[in-house]
């Protein structure tokens, strides 16, 4: 009786501590629909680790950045960015049913949980990262229009080593502010974003060069598409 009393105590308390969890999480993201974050877990852990750079930051209301900015990391990184709830669950398919086929596990992630990873949690390919990632980007877009998706992860993205958000890449690599970036400018930072911390946007490499290309294709026939009126008008 003792040892069944202390096993109910102990799930009680487990899933009181659970819905603590979930109420604090709800919370912020609640409050960083209206109030930006002054940092990311991204960030921090930079700062913790062994910082080969010092980092740059400088948030940017999306009012200031150029629109190219916004198209680029659309077309390279999700192109159903207004159409999906925060998971893109045909590209997870798709993607499952290619490695189940054989071919290599390629990421799926949409620029939602690309926010609310680099936001929020740690840097790995574990499965329990990817579950805790999901969730997170389906409260995130149920509770944030498209367009504060899009503003808060333009200025945390890496663009390289210690350069968070597109103010401190465009002000680093150009010279100039987020709000004049070129298409061609544009393409290269979107180009890089996959792994920021190896390819260059200074020194691009043949690969950077060919995906500097397609964005730029893809952001021509995405902005004749009127892709980011949606995202202006709110929805």
């Amino acid at each position: 009786m003792a040892k069944a009393s202390f096993a109910r105590k102990s799930l009680r308390l487990m899933f009181w501590v659970v819905v603590a969890a979930l109420v604090l999480m709800f919370s912020i993201i609640l409050l960083f629909r209206f109030v930006n974050p002054p940092a990311s877990a991204f960030m921090l852990g930079y700062q913790m680790g062994d910082a080969r750079e010092p980092l740059q930051h400088e948030w940017v209301p999306i009012s200031e950045v150029s629109e190219w900015m916004a198209l680029a990391v659309i077309a390279s990184e999700d192109q159903r960015f207004p159409e999906h709830h925060g998971v893109d669950f045909k590209a997870v398919h798709k993607a499952v049913s290619e490695y189940q086929a054989g071919e290599g596990l390629r990421g799926a992630s949409t620029i939602t949980q690309q926010t609310a990873k680099n936001l929020f949690l740690w840097n790995d390919r574990s499965f329990v990262r990817k579950a805790i990632e999901a969730g997170l980007a389906l409260a995130i877009d149920a509770i944030w229009p498209k367009q504060r998706i899009l503003e808060v992860y333009l200025n945390i993205a890496e663009f390289g080593p210690g350069i968070y958000g597109v103010q401190a890449a465009s002000r680093a690599y150009y010279r100039i502010p987020a709000g004049v970036l070129s298409p061609l400018q544009a393409a290269h930072l979107a180009a890089v974003l996959p792994n920021p911390n190896v390819l260059s946007v200074l020194s691009p490499t043949p690969y950077v060069q060919e995906r500097v290309a397609w964005i730029e294709g893809q952001m021509a026939r995405l902005s004749r598409a009127g892709y980011l009126a949606e995202i202006n008008a709110g929805r």
